[in-house]
């Protein structure tokens, strides 16, 4: 890997993409995974009065993310001891045309004691990877291909229904940096509608999805995150994808999309 690899680079007060976080659809846009891990980034930088840790995260994507330098901001809403809330936007660096909004919900951390006797088997990590290189764009760097590793336990990109996908990012979001539990749920999670669609990826339907809510309430060790996805559709155009999410030693949270049902 060149001193490229990464998600995003610095470029002055702004960040810009590199090629591993190009969308698989347009060779001028993001996929979401990347955006919503450098938003998740952005929201951990916030500091805070008390020992805290991001619980929830809903990201807005408002328009197409360009390939094109960005720049974050973050507010503090509510600045609460036990629960706080932080608002970010994502603008065009060139413009300041707003491109994603988000908000996170953090809580405070302290010793309680609450039982949590859920046993569940974890599923199995398989050793083949996933590979990618007939797939729509493939002759192209992009994040799902080149900065994702996925080893799926059952389903697959392009078949019809619920998947279980493990995932590991490849390269950091930002040089230097290695991804924090956070950031690695946060891009798993947006893979959801697309491991799990419907319908087949052939043009003749469209499954967009203008949001990603991420709950996490144990925060994810390790590299692998695991996504337990499906898509649940209605009549008028409306769907919504829903997944568990995992690590290596069991749940860790859930994930949901939004969807945006057509025909063109």
């Amino acid at each position: 890997m060149s001193d490229q690899a990464a998600l995003f680079v610095p470029d002055g007060t702004a960040w810009s993409p590199t090629e591993y976080s190009r969308g698989p659809w347009s060779p001028d846009a993001l996929h979401g995974g990347a955006v919503a891990a450098l938003v998740a980034r952005e929201v951990e930088r916030v500091d805070a009065p008390e020992s805290v840790r991001l619980t929830r995260l809903t990201v807005e994507l408002l328009r197409p993310v360009p390939l094109e330098p960005l720049r974050l901001s973050a507010e503090v809403l509510r600045p609460g001891r036990k629960v706080s809330t932080v608002d970010v936007r994502v603008e065009r660096a060139d413009d300041g045309q707003v491109l994603v909004v988000a908000r996170a919900q953090r809580i405070r951390t302290d010793d309680v004691d609450f039982p949590d006797d859920v046993d569940v088997e974890i599923p199995d990590l398989p050793d083949q990877s996933l590979d990618l290189s007939g797939w729509p764009g493939a002759n192209q760097v992009a994040f799902h291909s080149h900065a994702v590793e996925h080893r799926f336990l059952r389903g697959m990109f392009g078949d019809a229904g619920p998947a279980f996908d493990w995932t590991r990012l490849r390269v950091p979001v930002v040089p230097g940096e290695a991804p924090t539990g956070w950031q690695r749920a946060a891009a798993t999670a947006d893979f959801t509608n697309g491991i799990s669609s419907v319908v087949p990826f052939d043009g003749r339907a469209m499954f967009i999805n203008p949001d990603l809510t991420v709950h996490l309430w144990r925060e994810p060790v390790g590299e692998w995150v695991g996504s337990d996805a499906a898509t649940r559709t209605a009549p008028d155009g409306i769907g919504l994808a829903h997944t568990t999410l995992w690590d290596r030693t069991g749940r860790i949270g859930l994930g949901a999309q939004s969807l945006l049902l057509d025909r063109p």
